[in-house]
């Protein structure tokens, strides 16, 4: 029998019910969401043309970041529905503010937010990359880091919001400066991971749909509307 994702959704909130002995919580307060409608008015607002197979980059002022398969594509706004063409378009501001370049690529072989992430830095000629989730999960690595490692995870994507963004593209450009940047200050709640976990999972398993095992990153043209 085929599994749609209502079905899906119905499952892992019973599973849900089942762990904690009641009903799933109700949503934390989340990071300001776009309203539908903008949300909606937004999904086209970023273009992403593909240019070819993403290089070795060579300019030390460069921050790559590398976007998960559906970014943007089959997947237009975060958990949140903040449009995706916020998002990125935060993201490189911070990054120039800083006075550095932002080159973005797609990655294509996973849907694990540090293959994304550890894909860019190793491309990027800074040793600097992000990695972005479509549900707008993010982080910073570095290029010489092990995959799993890190230097700033930003994982409750429904507590992430645009001011957020912009300083995640501040720090990751002071880190390619060789700068020791503080860290980002995050939003902590318990009841974010259980709320969210089912529309979660289900973006999660949209995203890695779009997965092509082997295929090579993409550069990315981009364009805001």
């Amino acid at each position: 029998m085929a599994i749609n994702e209502q079905m899906l959704k119905s499952i892992i909130e019973d599973v849900l019910k089942e762990m904690t002995g009641a009903a799933p919580a109700a949503a934390p307060a989340a990071a300001p969401a776009a309203a539908p409608a903008a949300a909606a008015a937004a999904a086209g607002a970023v273009k992403l043309t593909p240019v070819g197979d993403a290089a070795q980059g060579v300019a030390s002022d460069e921050v790559v970041i590398g976007l998960a398969p559906a970014f943007a594509e089959f997947q237009n706004v975060s958990i949140i529905d903040v449009p995706h063409d916020k998002i990125l378009k935060e993201i490189i501001a911070g990054i120039e503010e800083e006075g550095l370049k932002a080159r973005v690529i797609k990655v294509y072989r996973s849907s694990d937010v540090a293959v994304v992430g550890h894909t860019a830095a190793k491309l990027s000629g800074s040793g600097i990359g992000i990695g972005l989730q479509s549900k707008g999960t993010c982080l910073i690595h570095q290029r010489d880091l092990p995959q799993l490692s890190n230097l700033e995870l930003f994982s409750q994507a429904p507590l992430i919001d645009l001011e957020t963004y912009r300083a995640i593209g501040k720090n990751a450009a002071k880190y390619a400066k060789g700068e020791s940047p503080k860290p980002v200050p995050v939003r902590n709640d318990q009841m974010a991971r259980p709320a969210y976990q089912a529309k979660a999972a289900l973006l999660h398993i949209k995203e890695t749909e779009h997965v092509v095992n082997g295929k090579k990153a993409i550069e990315q043209q981009v364009s805001f509307a």
